[in-house]
């Protein structure tokens, strides 16, 4: 198959997993992205990739066959049927490396969804970008919004159906392997992003977690998880009777009391916390003051959301951190696109 394009520019969102409660399943794009453009070679037979990169990460990723985005592209485009294209990729990279702001998941859903835009003519298909996405990650809580954007809550269905589930009458069964669901998050709702200047490895962090969890965590952690989907669109409660009817402050105030509970957790920041002192001091320091603050993905990133516009507030509390040169902020709006692919 030939491609039907010359050119290709593709952004994705940086992501935040986790979100406290929601570990290894819920995810959040948020409103910065990388941007790369993928320009074939004039030359046929150059079957060779060359690889600029901007920002982020220019001076440590590879610029050969070895970068993520690069073997992504290639295995993508044997799924969709091209052969070995040459090259030239442009990377723009906005999103922090090694931070839990989802730099691996941005360059494989990158990588794929490039393939998809030369392979395949109009809009994306994006199941199938995240399918691939979510098995070459591992894991989909940082794939499936950089795919959707918004808010997802992922899963892997490992239990065939009718074994140890009933079959829907009449309803397709889901297959084995991840899914995830996209739910709608209230354009109020806002991100703030401290980003430090020192790196965790997602392995690492995955190594400080124990093998076994108290059952009374595990219940603490589902109470507060159930609640996300609702904190992140708290209106509406008010249209189904689960809040009341305050306005202004009130509803301010009571929907940030929602998203600080659902942000609450006990099965992976308290065992992690050591690895990342300063992002766990941060964290203390928000909610210490009712902010919905946790960290981001394996971390040290650490994400605050919030109902409303509290920049000025939430830069007060962190202004020791800002001050030290340590630490930098992002103020983000919510991403509800997910990935987005221009053809030339």
């Amino acid at each position: 198959m030939n491609p039907i394009c010359n050119q290709v520019t593709v952004r994705v969102p940086a992501t935040s997993a986790n979100l406290g409660s929601g570990f290894d399943t819920v995810g959040l794009a948020l409103d910065y992205h990388d941007e790369l453009t993928f320009t074939l070679n004039d030359d046929p037979a150059d079957g060779v990739a060359h690889v600029i990169i901007h920002g982020e990460g220019e001076d440590t990723l590879p610029r050969d066959e070895t970068h993520l985005v690069v073997s992504t592209f290639r295995r993508a485009c044997a799924t969709f049927g091209l052969g070995r294209l040459g090259f030239t990729l442009e990377a723009t990279n906005n999103i922090p490396q090694a931070r839990g702001m989802g730099s691996s998941a941005e360059a494989i859903v990158a990588g794929i969804a490039a393939a998809a835009a030369f392979a395949q003519p109009g809009t994306l298909n994006r199941p199938a970008i995240f399918d691939m996405a979510a098995q070459i990650e591992g894991h989909p809580d940082n794939v499936a919004p950089a795919v959707f954007g918004g808010l997802t809550v992922s899963w892997d269905f490992e239990t065939a159906e009718g074994v140890g589930s009933v079959a829907i009458p009449g309803g397709d069964p889901l297959h084995g392997g991840f899914h995830t669901v996209n739910y709608p998050v209230d354009k109020a709702i806002t991100a703030a992003v401290f980003v430090p200047d020192y790196e965790l490895s997602t392995e690492k962090a995955r190594q400080a977690l124990p093998a076994e969890l108290p059952y009374k965590d595990a219940v603490y952690n589902v109470s507060r998880v159930g609640l996300l989907p609702a904190a992140m669109n708290p209106t509406v409660l008010a249209t189904t009777g689960g809040a009341s009817e305050a306005e202004g402050s009130d509803a301010s105030h009571e929907a940030n009391a929602l998203l600080f509970t659902a942000t609450q957790d006990k099965l992976h920041q308290p065992y992690r916390g050591a690895l990342m002192p300063p992002s766990t001091e941060l964290i203390r320091m928000f909610r210490a003051k009712g902010y919905a603050a946790a960290v981001s993905g394996a971390g040290p990133c650490v994400l605050v959301l919030h109902y409303g516009d509290a920049r000025e507030a939430i830069d007060e509390i962190a202004a020791e951190q800002l001050a030290s040169g340590h630490w930098r902020v992002l103020h983000l709006p919510i991403n509800t696109a997910g990935v987005e692919v221009v053809r030339r």
